[in-house]
């Protein structure tokens, strides 16, 4: 089976980002690098060498979120957009109530996190840093 993983571009607050969504998931990131860890690279103003270059961080066993700051100064633009969503699929109802209600903190909310017609609770919201999220839990079948 293939794995697939989410990389995030973020507008030079992907450490706020990543240290709001390790509040809420847990874990360590496997991987945090700075642009000032460019081997050989130009020298840059103090104000871009701190951002993130790329950061990992474990959504339990088979998935990875990933970002970076898309930094202007490195040739990169930022255009935040409604064309993607992270898609989760809580082991609970409770564990789907306890991580929609922390990511969406400070969030614009779409749907609340409810049962609906087809037989599942879903629930999808924009966090305060305009990431959107989609949580699905379909109860076991009586």
């Amino acid at each position: 089976m293939f794995k697939a993983n989410i990389y995030l571009n973020f507008n030079g607050n992907t450490e706020e980002a990543f240290d709001f969504y390790k509040s809420v998931f847990g874990g360590d990131y496997t991987a945090l690098r700075r642009f000032r860890d460019i081997p050989d690279g130009p020298p840059l103003p103090s104000e871009v060498s701190d951002k993130i270059m790329h950061i990992a961080l474990p959504l339990g066993e088979n998935m990875m979120l990933m970002a970076t700051d898309a930094l202007e100064l490195m040739g990169q633009q930022l255009t935040v957009g409604n064309n993607f969503y992270i898609s989760l699929y809580p082991e609970s109802e409770e564990e789907g109530h306890r991580l929609f209600a922390a990511l969406s903190e400070g969030g614009k909310i779409e749907a609340e996190f409810l049962a609906m017609f087809w037989g599942a609770m879903f629930g999808s919201f924009a966090d305060k840093f305009g990431v959107q999220w989609m949580f699905s839990f379909e109860p076991p079948k009586a």
